[in-house]
């Protein structure tokens, strides 16, 4: 069964359009309470040391984590949700603000992957995704500009079908940024990955036509 983890992190907020269903579940993380409370969004789980967070809060069912620790507030909420066996993962408000803060949301878009789950970490216009030896697939509606980027070291037996440029059994690395910039032809695409961890970055208005296989 599919069931959605919703994440509101404390970075740039452009738009929270969760429609959550029975059985997901809102996890706002440190300052996305703030966020949360703005948009009329209630809650079911409240995480963080809330540093950035209006005030701490003191109703609802909050877990507060340690000021110093090896994992940020996301992860921290990423891991409640696994925990709690959900498979798939919308991240808000995860971008913005302090930039390592995103580089470390991108990575745990990846953490997500390599554990056999979906990740998307929502941007302004644009969605970050991740896949780990499988393979994604978006509709003919699609248009603009879509990335693909290595995560691992190196990343072999990529597929790059029905985009502007195509690869057949490349070898892409995480120091050479050849999958920049590809573009949607309005024809069904695939990009699948063998051996590896593949960033990609595609238009947000599609979220609804792709199909991660991951």
């Amino acid at each position: 069964m599919n069931k959605t983890c919703y994440i509101i992190g404390a970075g740039e907020n452009h738009g929270l359009d969760i429609t959550a269903k029975s059985g997901d579940l809102i996890i706002a993380a440190d300052g996305g309470l703030n966020y949360a409370e703005a948009n009329d969004i209630t809650a079911d789980l409240i995480i963080g040391d809330f540093d950035s967070a209006a005030q701490k809060p003191t109703q609802g069912n909050i877990i507060t984590l340690n000021g110093e620790k090896d994992h940020t507030d996301t992860l921290a909420a990423v891991h409640e949700g696994l925990s709690r066996g959900y498979n798939t993962f919308h991240i808000y408000c995860g971008t913005g603000g302090r930039i390592g803060h995103t580089l470390a949301n991108i990575q745990t878009i990846a953490f997500l992957s390599e554990n056999q789950t979906k990740g998307y970490l929502i941007d302004k216009d644009y969605v970050i995704t991740a896949i780990t030896n499988s393979s994604i697939e978006f509709n003919e509606k699609c248009s603009g500009y879509i990335s693909v980027f290595s995560n691992t070291d190196v990343s072999t037996g990529v597929y790059i079908k029905g985009l502007k440029y195509e690869l057949e059994n490349a070898k892409l690395t995480n120091t050479y940024p050849i999958g920049v910039s590809n573009e949607f032809t309005n024809t069904p695409a695939a990009i699948k990955v063998k051996n590896g961890t593949l960033i990609i970055t595609f238009p947000r208005k599609h979220m609804k036509n792709l199909n991660n296989k991951n």
